[in-house]
């Protein structure tokens, strides 16, 4: 392996021989991407504002615009994701963009050429920082400063503990390097230690294909690892994978198990947060293993919740979580579920942690969440993911009466008040691309602008999408009341917002054109929705289909298409 380079002075001097990434299918050495840096510090060095956002598709370009914008003294804030909205919320906070963006967003771009015999002086760790944001798990997302100082601890922590797993192999990763995970594991680590970036992240069909040949390491999350598909030939990588990192939220035993089983190798559980930084770590070669701290972390218990101390941390303070834990005698510990998940209901006591241990435990659910929806009273709701799929597309009825048995079974420990009211039965729990539930995804199932979408293909010019028309979507409140319909204009909406989701649309709208309603849809019907982006015309077409044949089609003509 190569030598280990500090972070703050990884860009120093030229390293010949030193690989840093893949780019366009061949290796990037040390040198090369020295002057990709140089040419973003220029770049950046010539921008006025301090605060920039980043978003990147390609992990290498994303690490060299990163490292450039540092050297050249800004602030980074690292974009969720490149869609209108999250952009919007952003661009009050920032001076400009770089990156995979819209040219409304005049993004910034590197400089044609810049010179290798630049004299970069090394980072100020405690001056270089960057902005990430939760993942909006139990609220709103909000913004986290992190210093350079911090994440190059945790690296050095990382490094520690697995470091020597790690020697000679390559990392892949279905985590996107725009949170701090993947930013992490996927780029800051790497570079320090001489492993090869590489430059996207993978989905799961590809997954098997991208691990084989080499020794690998992979980095994932709970939802990703609960969906691995069977019939990809795991086999093919026993003996060659290394290590399965698994962060952002708790991995369920049985996703454990089948890892261990199925890739050969036992998954290691990172836990944290992006305001603590890594806490502890385990390895589930046996059933529930406890917490181990991570090198240079101190931990107590203060009124029953874990308080954390490290170098990861803004402060030399300790800093107690939400989460309760019980200390092991060996100096490892177990945790118990969040304090912050014990609600009061009309003054009751409710643990939502133990409402879904309740319904995990029954043979019809597969996975359970449990919230609270605020209103004129505030009452408890269940998200659902049925155990025989077909249930959640199944008629109104059928749906009502699994929540009803659900409820019953609830009924023996629970009393009226302390169990859900409302349920929502969905095929899987809606992820963020962390992998992650957020607390905002959730409360939407129960108030539905929009149907959720299960985006089936993506790319630049085509997608195709599935959604369920949920009856309590705002679309079918007050319209045809007698015999409940989907409105075209809704339609016409949705297929113009998924758009904007799937492709980078202009903002004027010139007219409509051919458009047909061919077939009623009504509420629990499946649609399925083509879309096909002509960037040169200006032109959006959509079609709307089902088993009963096709709904609605047409096409959108925006205005400043050129």
């Amino acid at each position: 392996m190569a030598d280990w380079i500090a972070l703050d002075r990884l860009l120093i001097a030229a390293q010949p021989g030193r690989d840093i990434g893949i780019c366009d299918g061949t290796a990037l050495d040390h040198v090369a991407f020295r002057l990709r840096v140089l040419a973003w510090h220029d770049a950046f060095s010539a921008a006025g504002g301090r605060d920039w956002a980043l978003y990147f598709d390609d992990t290498v370009a994303f690490a060299a615009a990163l490292f450039g914008a540092w050297h050249a003294g800004k602030r980074v804030f690292l974009a969720a994701d490149n869609l209108p909205a999250t952009l919007q919320a952003l661009q009050p906070q920032v001076s400009g963009f770089a990156g995979d963006l819209s040219a409304d967003y005049q993004p910034l771009q590197a400089t044609d050429s810049a010179g290798d015999d630049v004299a970069l002086l090394p980072l100020d760790e405690r001056a270089c920082e960057l902005c990430v944001f939760t993942s909006g798990s139990t609220g709103q997302p909000s913004a986290i400063s992190k210093r350079l100082d911090q994440l190059a601890r945790e690296v050095d922590a990382l490094q520690a503990a697995f470091g020597a797993q790690l020697d000679g192999a390559q990392v892949h990763g279905t985590v996107s390097h725009q949170h701090i995970y993947g930013l992490l594991f996927r780029v800051l680590w790497p570079l320090a230690a001489g492993r090869a970036i590489q430059p996207r992240r993978f989905f799961h069909e590809d997954l098997v294909g991208a691990l084989a040949g080499t020794d690998t390491v992979l980095v994932a999350t709970p939802a990703h690892l609960k969906r691995l598909p069977e019939q990809l030939d795991w086999a093919s990588l026993h003996g060659r994978l290394r290590a399965v990192f698994s962060s952002g939220g708790p991995l369920p035993e049985d996703a454990a198990r089948q890892v261990r089983q199925w890739l050969g190798v036992a998954p290691t559980e990172v836990y944290g947060s992006s305001e603590t930084g890594g806490i502890a770590w385990r390895r589930w070669d046996t059933d529930a293993p406890p917490w181990q701290p991570l090198p240079g972390v101190q931990w107590r218990i203060e009124e029953d919740c874990l308080a954390v101390a490290s170098p990861h941390l803004e402060t030399l303070d300790w800093w107690r979580t939400q989460d309760r834990v019980e200390a092991l005698a060996d100096g490892r510990f177990r945790l118990l579920g969040r304090a912050d998940r014990i609600v009061k209901i009309e003054e009751r006591r409710v643990s939502l942690d133990a409402l879904e241990r309740a319904l995990r435990e029954d043979p019809e659910v597969e996975d359970v969440r449990v919230l609270v929806l605020q209103g004129q009273r505030e009452q408890l709701a269940a998200v659902v993911v049925p155990a025989d799929p077909a249930l959640a597309r199944a008629g109104d009825g059928a749906r009502r009466a699994l929540g009803q048995r659900l409820g019953a079974r609830l009924a023996q420990g629970h009393d009226a008040v302390t169990r859900p009211r409302r349920w929502r039965l969905v095929e899987s729990l809606p992820i963020n691309a962390q992998g992650k539930v957020t607390q905002a995804a959730l409360v939407a199932l129960f108030q539905p602008m929009m149907p959720v979408p299960v985006w089936d293909c993506r790319d630049e010019a085509a997608a195709t999408l599935r959604m369920t028309l949920d009856p309590a979507l705002r679309a079918f409140q007050g319209h045809f009341p007698q015999a409940a319909i989907l409105p075209g204009v809704a339609q016409l909406d949705w297929a113009v917002r998924f758009g904007r989701q799937a492709f980078v649309l202009p903002v004027g709208f010139q007219r409509m054109d051919a458009v047909k309603f061919q077939r009623v849809a009504r509420p629990g019907d499946e649609l399925t929705l083509h879309l096909d982006w002509d960037t040169g015309r200006g032109v959006l077409t959509f079609r709307y289909t089902s088993v009963h044949g096709v709904h609605a089609s047409g096409r959108v003509v925006f205005a400043d298409a050129h």
